[in-house]
Parts: structure tokens; sequence; C-alpha cells
């Protein structure tokens, strides 16, 4: 299919950003979302209904929060299964459960509807910048003919194998980023009670083994005070290490080094940060060593 039409479903702060690139790109794109006003704001025709996208889409990407609504939305007596036609491509751009994926993907199938789980990484910058990186579950044929419409918001494609795969891909990925972000986190609230500069420190851990995406990415911002505000809540980082350690147990693998995020995520849901970027577990974690900052800005 040549001119595939687009439709998107989630139009948040991930869905929104990829349906902006692909409009932006001159495909259009017709979307919903249960908050009225972000289709128009995007720059998408806005849909009615979950029905009524699902009916006028060949491709349909599903940016949801969780596995709990996707099933909602798909599986819902007015849902996607219910409107969905022979042919058509459901890309589900969420971070969800690998064995809800699995069973979504043969309840389409049943329809002959190709169901690709597209795990994304690169948070909001890289969306905006139609730089994400893609990890891929599902039939190489369908991820061929997604060629133009995933163009437009990412940078990178990988293939990772059959239904599942994609998400179990981004669920690992996930809590590696838990992992770093909560334990530099943890390191530099130390590193400012006991007087060192923050710029340097940064400095010695990425000239050295310490280095990791958190250090290079993150804190040399946030030190100065900016949050890069607009990512993955506090919130959604704890559901992501959930995930992770619920995939580990299916896999039959010990989950030895999640309660150090886990706790981390936690301390900031339980301090009031749960819904603020996952970047703020620095604060949680500097409230609980006596009110620290890592910078001095008084109204960061």
């Amino acid at each position: 299919m040549s001119t595939p039409r687009i439709g998107v479903i989630g139009l948040g702060n991930m869905g929104g950003r990829i349906t902006r690139r692909i409009v932006d790109s001159g495909q259009p794109v017709l979307g919903f979302d249960t908050v009225a006003g972000r289709a128009d704001a995007v720059g998408a025709k806005a849909a009615a209904s979950v029905a009524e996208v699902t009916e006028n889409s060949d491709h349909l990407l599903l940016s949801l929060p969780d596995s709990n609504v996707i099933e909602k939305v798909v599986l819902g007596e007015d849902g996607v299964l219910a409107h969905c036609h022979e042919g058509q491509i459901v890309v589900d751009l969420s971070t969800a459960a690998p064995a809800s994926t699995v069973k979504l993907h043969a309840a389409f199938a049943e329809r002959g509807v190709e169901f690709v789980d597209a795990g994304i990484s690169g948070g909001a910058a890289a969306a905006e910048k139609g730089t994400l990186t893609l990890m891929v579950g599902g039939s190489t044929d369908a991820l061929a003919q997604l060629d133009k419409t995933l163009e437009p918001f990412s940078a990178k494609v990988f293939a990772m194998g059959g239904s599942g795969a994609g998400h179990t891909t981004k669920v690992l990925n996930n809590f590696l980023n838990a992992v770093s972000l909560a334990a530099t986190a943890e390191v530099l609230v130390a590193g400012r009670k006991a007087g060192l500069d923050m710029h340097q420190l940064l400095d010695v851990f990425n000239a050295s083994t310490g280095i990791n995406f958190a250090t290079l990415n993150r804190f040399p911002h946030i030190v100065d005070g900016d949050y890069l505000e607009g990512g993955l809540t506090s919130t959604l980082m704890m559901k992501d290490v959930v995930l992770y350690v619920n995939r580990l147990r299916e896999l039959g693998v010990p989950t030895l080094n999640a309660s150090g995020p886990m706790a981390s995520f936690a301390l900031a849901q339980s301090l009031g940060y749960a819904d603020q970027i996952s970047n703020r577990v620095v604060d949680a974690i500097g409230d609980a060593a006596g009110g620290v900052r890592l910078h001095d800005k008084e109204d960061a």
C-alpha cells in the first residue's frame, strides 16, 4: 500500500509528539484521545471514537499508559478488535507486559490483522527530534510495510523477533535506565553532602568506569537546576520496574537488583514527586538526606 491511512490512539506525552512528527512529514493523521483538544493541538484530524479511528486507518498506532488500558482499548465492547479489518497493521508503541502483547497478537491474527509491539526509547526530546529508537516484535513483513509511517519519528529500528520480543526488550532497557538514574542520584547526593563540586564529579564519572546514560545526559543539566521536564514520571518508572520484575519471574530469572530502583522511586512517589519527571528522584533522595539539592537555585 503506497499511501496508508494513519491513525493514532493516545495523544499524550509521547503519542502527541509522535503524531506531530508524522503530520509535519506531510502524512495526515486521524487521532483519538479521551482528552478533548489534543488531536487539534498536534495537527491531527480528531476522531470521535476508538471505532472511528480504527475503521479509517491502515496503520494504527497505540500510545497508551499500560497493558490494562491497552486491553480495554483493544478488547472493549467498542474497541479496536471489534472494528479492525483484514490487512490492517496495529503498532503498539506503549511500554506493556509482553504476556499481554502475545495474547493480543493472537486475537488480532484471527481477524487477519498484524499486531506489532514496538517499544520506544529516547524520551520526549527524541520524539520531538524524530530520533527515537524502536525495538520491534512481530512479523518482519509487517515491519517492512511500516517504513514510511515510522520514519518521521525514529532513527533506529531493531527487529527483535516474534510477538512480545519488542516489549521484552523495552522492559529490559527501561530497567537499566531506572538503575542508572536512581543509583546516580544517590551517589550525587552523597557527593554534594561531602562538599564535592558537582560538575567536576560528573567529569570524573564520565572519564571513568561509573559512566552511564544518566551521568552523560541527565545530571549535567540537573546539577544546574534543569530537570529536563516532560519525560517519564516516577509513577511510570515504577510501573516499568514492576514490568521487569514480572517478566523475569516468567523467565525464571532471579531479580537481585530490582530492590534499589523500586525503593528509590517508591520514595519519590511517597514524597510528592509521583507525577513529576523521574529525574526528581534525586530530590526525593535529597529530602531523605536532610534537604539536599545538587544545585543552588532555590526556585528550581
